[in-house]
């Protein structure tokens, strides 16, 4: 069991690369925390993991607002004792058009820039900010930042998403070279189309979903290798690995 007796906080716990990593975590060991916005999808998944068998535990958690995310980790760390994971896995897409403009820096308002930066990034920097102080506590820690394929090449038509991500990309590395002294490991996945509830709608649109098809792979990955790649980090196995901007892209990144 690659994750026997950890403690892990996943947040977007309760779709898509995040649901799907809850279960690759549990099977492997881990004690999962559901940090989800959606109450029923995530007790879903909390049900889901306790019917077969696991530790689960749902907490509904607003990523964009600090005191709810310091109140979940101390309740975490009230429960378990300790935290070894965090997948920042949490954010905001083209699944969220009806809410915020997807579109260029000079078609995006000003609020839906703050709102799209106030969950993809500052989440990031909330979920880290009180999670960092109680491995710092442990003398190790192991946490993997979700970014995109925005997040490092230059992707149009989602200008304040695609900045987001970048920040995640930069905030990474920075972190990983704080608080490597503590024994604190900080990576990041910046994944391509996948599968999933965020960008479903778009490759409904065959002109589009063709697009999706081109990289090397010619395919969209699924939310199960999201997963598998955020538990190798999250493991043992990647003990010397830090500060890692890991593209699981079917390979558009390389081409």
């Amino acid at each position: 069991m690659r994750l026997s007796g950890k403690v892990a906080i996943i947040t977007g716990a309760g779709s898509g690369q995040g649901k799907a990593s809850a279960r690759a975590f549990a099977e492997q060991g881990a004690a999962v925390v559901i940090a989800e916005w959606n109450t029923e999808a995530g007790k879903q998944v909390e049900e889901e993991l306790k019917s077969a068998g696991h530790d689960a535990l749902f907490i509904q958690t607003d990523i964009s607002s600090e005191e709810n995310v310091q109140s979940m980790v101390e309740e975490v760390k009230n429960h378990y004792g300790k935290i070894d994971i965090l997948f920042n896995n949490a954010g905001i897409g083209f699944s969220s058009r009806s809410r915020f403009a997807m579109a260029s820096v000079l078609e995006t308002p000003l609020q839906d820039w703050n709102s799209i930066l106030g969950i993809n990034l500052n989440g990031v920097f909330l979920m880290s900010k009180y999670v960092i102080p109680i491995m710092i506590e442990q003398g190790r820690g192991s946490i993997i930042n979700n970014s995109s394929l925005n997040g490092i090449i230059g992707v149009t038509g989602a200008d304040a998403y695609t900045a987001s991500k970048g920040g995640v990309v930069a905030l990474t590395r920075v972190m990983a070279a704080d608080y490597g002294k503590h024994n604190i490991r900080v990576n990041c996945i910046c994944p391509g189309a996948i599968n999933t509830p965020m960008i479903g709608e778009v490759l409904d649109i065959p002109e589009i979903a063709k697009n999706y098809e081109t990289g090397p792979l010619g395919r969209v990955g699924e939310p199960e290798e999201i997963a598998q790649a955020a538990l190798f980090l999250a493991s043992d196995e990647a003990s010397y690995i830090t500060g890692v901007i890991l593209p699981v892209d079917g390979g558009w990144s390389a081409v």
